[in-house]
């Protein structure tokens, strides 16, 4: 006759607990608590940056609507009593002979071709940086990543002295050609790179008798077209709201940008009490966004769409 050995074996850690009566264990006040403080907390802050972001945006919309009149008699966030955006507009684009047209125009060049040369100089770059092998390829990307992390604010004035030497101060050149380098693209493209263009194509290309400039025009370079659209967007709005360097470096307003512009009304507005360039100020304002907002939702299903692009099964 054989025994039987039983052992107490250790409860499980997957299995539900038990009260003593034998019904499941239920979830204490304080736990629910904590849950539900946690998802209180983030919905708040995300609510909180919604509203940090929207309210702006809100107060420059109703308050490109009003009137000059209205526009100091009601609440900002108020509704005025007449519907004069349209007349807001006319005034602006006729205002100073129509010089606020000539600042977007200036803007447009300075931030869409500047940034569009910039995007193909930093992806090629990053590309180079990336795939080829050339001596001392490692300290100049240190010298790139030396670049992203000073601030754009702190080259205005070497800008300046520099733009001063080869005789670029108030001129196009002299805010167009430093938008042309963008080492922080560079560093983006050289990641874009290295996850989408796989080596075994790049190495399938030279065996057929590819040059390197046309894999990196036919091949290379539309596996890394999402990463081309973000960094052009990056570069395109560091450029379009670039304020300090213009001011350094510009004085004819005919060649001022926007933010330059709208900079000059509304100090017109405060120091010489015209209420009128604080109105232009504002309508400007409004417009000046929208170009931006038209150029993202343009691009956003190129950005969105071919992330996963560069694998090879």
């Amino acid at each position: 006759m054989t025994k039987t050995m039983t052992r107490n074996a250790p409860a499980s850690t997957t299995a539900p607990e038990r009260k003593a009566g034998g019904g499941p264990l239920r979830r204490g006040p304080g736990n629910r608590s904590s849950v539900l403080l946690s998802k209180a907390g983030v919905t708040a802050m995300l609510g909180l940056a919604a509203l940090y972001t929207l309210l702006p945006m809100l107060w420059l919309v109703l308050s490109s609507t009003k009137s000059r009149e209205d526009l100091f008699a009601t609440n900002g966030f108020a509704p005025g009593n007449d519907f004069a955006l349209v007349d807001n507009l006319t005034y602006l684009f006729e205002a100073d002979n129509g010089i606020f047209l000539r600042w977007l125009l200036n803007t447009i060049l300075y931030a869409g071709v500047g940034g569009l040369l910039a995007t193909v100089f930093g992806v090629a770059a990053g590309y180079a940086f990336d795939k080829l092998v050339f001596p001392g390829k490692e300290r100049l990307f240190s010298l790139v990543l030396l670049g992203v992390m000073v601030p754009g604010t702190a080259m205005a004035i070497p800008l300046y002295l520099i733009a001063a030497k080869a005789g670029l101060v108030n001129s196009f050149w002299g805010v167009f050609v430093p938008g042309l380098v963008f080492p922080f693209g560079v560093y983006l493209a050289r990641v874009f790179s290295a996850s989408y263009i796989p080596d075994e194509v790049l190495e399938a290309a030279r065996m057929d008798g590819a040059g390197e400039f046309r894999i990196f025009c036919r091949v290379a370079l539309p596996m890394i077209a999402p990463g081309f659209v973000t960094i052009f967007l990056f570069q395109f709005t560091q450029i379009w709201n670039s304020f300090f360097l213009p001011l350094v470096m510009l004085s004819d307003k005919d060649l001022f940008p926007v933010n330059l512009g709208l900079y000059v009304w509304y100090s017109s507005a405060l120091s010489q009490g015209h209420p009128q360039d604080y109105l232009l100020a504002i309508v400007g304002s409004l417009v000046s966004v929208v170009p931006l907002v038209v150029l993202f939702l343009m691009l956003q299903r190129f950005w969105k769409s071919g992330m996963t692009a560069g694998a090879v099964k």
